[in-house]
């Protein structure tokens, strides 16, 4: 890449995106503000393009996020985390993951906090659409994966805790 493309980049995803992903990810950031549906458009081709590249992932689901599109955020934050899951050699589902705790370590690849950060994706989500009870059973698990906080969950858990304070 060019000195003069690295300042045209709108957003640094990883230095291990293909160059071509890495091209349709900053088009569609660069559409995301002024045409959505443009954006989805070259959101997808990346994915399509590559779908072994966690940062597509990424990607779509924040763009959803954003969008208030929440269960296609959610349902793209499963992908991932089966797409994660699957590259790491553990188990997609958190709470399978959660009984074989002493099987897997969390830390040991960008890949398995990967995975973290997208569990901790899915629980703001959850709280996002009122599901506070798989919110809290999601935030349950975080603590036993990510004792350390890596993912930084924290922040959603004092969110979470918030929310059932409200709601008490």
């Amino acid at each position: 890449m060019t000195q003069l493309g690295f300042f045209e980049e709108r957003v640094l995803f990883s230095p291990d995106v293909p160059e071509e992903v890495n091209k349709l990810l900053q088009m569609a950031v660069a559409a995301s503000h002024a045409d959505k549906p443009l954006a989805e458009k070259y959101f997808r081709q990346a994915q399509a393009l590559d779908g072994t590249c966690l940062q597509t992932y990424f990607a779509l689901y924040k763009f959803y996020f954003y969008q208030g599109r929440l269960l296609e955020a959610e349902c793209e934050v499963m992908a991932a985390l089966t797409e994660a899951a699957r590259q790491g050699g553990f188990p997609a589902d958190y709470r399978q993951l959660a009984r074989e705790l002493g099987q897997w370590d969390m830390y040991a690849s960008d890949i398995a906090l990967f995975y973290l950060y997208s569990l901790k994706a899915l629980a703001f989500i959850k709280l996002r659409r009122q599901l506070d009870a798989e919110a809290q059973s999601i935030l349950v698990v975080m603590r036993a994966l990510d004792p350390e906080d890596r993912s930084g969950a924290s922040v959603i858990m004092d969110l979470a805790d918030a929310v059932m304070e409200d709601a008490a």
